[in-house]
């Protein structure tokens, strides 16, 4: 059997972790032959205390062949301690009449001495996923912290923008999900970003010719994706947890899994416009687990350039609000 991985998860008696360690520890996020110790980190309060106390009893009760271990803390020095993966969904959220500058300052606070913590005590192949929102700009601010880990092992979620991408274009055509492939997100985790369509494929053909109308796919498709979030807030009173939870598992397992094509956030490096360092989505390929190559092939028409001058704004935007903290 494998050394077990030792993943660390911040935020864990949250809605998200609650519905994503039972995943990771079922064998979802590594594979079925991957044994995993759990680190599970939830702020020094006595209610997260307690929730998470009842998180692990439930783990323990679900006996799980693959979950060797299970730590719970509220000191970032024991939850990072020699873990391999750091998934970062803990964040405090925007709450009323708080400004987005406001909630980029206090996030800024937690990912700042996160991302110190995890480079001083994180195991020497350690990879970050960043799913806390503002997730790309939170990314950019803990790998800003690193001295050992370079920035290419941190990276954002936005799969699951990929993923309701995709489940927009099998449902516009009536085709079964994986006939679709190749929807890749552009820019930042906000409503701002882009569903690159023209470079989509639908049952092996490019997604425009097979839909035919380009007022959908440049309208509605690119909105419907956009406020996907604020959707599910309004018709269920709390925001997406088991599908970015699900998203998650997608992110990590594409990332260890060689040949795996996806949509990730990373340091852009100056890739398809953005600014050099603004973490933006954009197309990977994995090389070998964790590791991964830009895709930088695609061609961009006016419209998607339009779209990622627009979402490059935000990203530079928000890393202006935050420079006095990083620099």
């Amino acid at each position: 059997m494998k050394s077990p991985l030792r993943v660390a998860v911040t935020g864990a008696a949250g809605q998200i972790g609650y519905s994503l360690l039972f995943r990771i520890a079922s064998g979802a996020m590594f594979g079925p032959d991957q044994p995993v110790i759990l680190q599970l980190l939830e702020a020094p309060i006595e209610k997260a205390i307690k929730a998470l106390e009842g998180v692990a009893m439930e783990l323990d009760d679900c006996a799980f062949p693959l979950l060797k271990g299970i730590v719970q803390t509220s000191d970032a020095s024991v939850g990072f301690k020699d873990a391999n993966w750091c998934l970062l969904i803990g964040a405090k959220p925007r709450g009323p009449g708080m400004e987005r500058a406001d909630l980029l300052k206090d996030n800024g606070k937690i990912f700042i001495a996160q991302g110190q913590v995890i480079d001083a005590v994180a195991a020497a192949d350690a990879r970050v996923a960043v799913v806390g929102n503002p997730a790309n700009t939170n990314c950019m601010i803990a790998a800003s912290q690193a001295k050992r880990l370079p920035a290419e092992r941190f990276t954002a979620m936005v799969r699951l923008d990929q993923n309701r991408a995709q489940t927009q274009l099998a449902k516009k055509t009536g085709v079964d999900l994986t006939a679709v492939q190749d929807i890749f997100i552009y820019g930042n985790h906000s409503p701002t970003m882009f569903p690159a369509f023209a470079h989509a494929k639908i049952n092996g053909q490019s997604a425009p010719a097979v839909i035919k109308d380009d007022a959908w796919l440049q309208g509605p498709f690119c909105e419907i994706v956009g406020k996907r979030g604020a959707a599910i807030i309004a018709a269920r009173g709390a925001s997406s947890a088991a599908s970015a939870a699900n998203a998650l598992v997608d992110h990590v397992r594409s990332l260890v899994t060689p040949g795996a094509v996806h949509s990730v956030a990373v340091k852009s490096e100056g890739r398809y416009g953005f600014d050099a360092n603004v973490w933006a989505g954009m197309p990977v390929r994995t090389t070998t687990p964790g590791s991964y190559e830009v895709i930088t092939g695609y061609e961009m028409d006016a419209f998607a350039q339009s779209k990622i001058a627009a979402t490059n704004k935000e990203l530079v935007d928000e890393r202006a609000f935050v420079a006095d903290m990083i620099s």
